[in-house]
């Protein structure tokens, strides 16, 4: 009889311990430089199942290029970005999207503005 008991009070303990033990979120950064002479910097971090992450751009030529996205994983991942860009001669484009990935299919739609203020719906569907 003593041993059953001990033996529960160990387990319990461990799960004691084990609920105990923080959380922690993971995370990456990185800069490189790029081929053509401009730098890129990226960040990712995951909390749980919910991954977001940010990437900067600037060219050699004055360019820039900043997006942001977060996913969530799952059995259909979830994912949605947006982003912003400012060519080389002050053209502004921007843009947002949103996909879904799950075993059998994947859709995705997305508005984006180019520079013109020209507008466009993109909507796709694969099996």
């Amino acid at each position: 009889m003593m041993m059953i008991s001990s033996w529960k009070m160990t387990f319990a303990a461990l799960g004691v311990v084990v609920m105990l033990i923080p959380v922690q979120a993971m995370s990456a950064e990185w800069t490189r430089e790029t081929r053509s002479g401009g730098q890129i910097t990226r960040s990712v971090t995951k909390d749980g199942n919910i991954y977001s992450g940010q990437t900067s751009r600037v060219g050699p030529n004055g360019a820039t290029y900043t997006s942001s996205s977060a996913c969530r994983d799952g059995i259909i991942d979830r994912c949605r970005r947006s982003y912003s860009a400012t060519g080389r001669n002050g053209q502004i484009f921007s843009g947002n999207s949103v996909t879904a990935r799950g075993p059998y299919r994947v859709r995705s739609a997305g508005v984006h503005e180019g520079p013109v203020r020209d507008v466009r719906v993109v909507r796709r569907h694969w099996r």
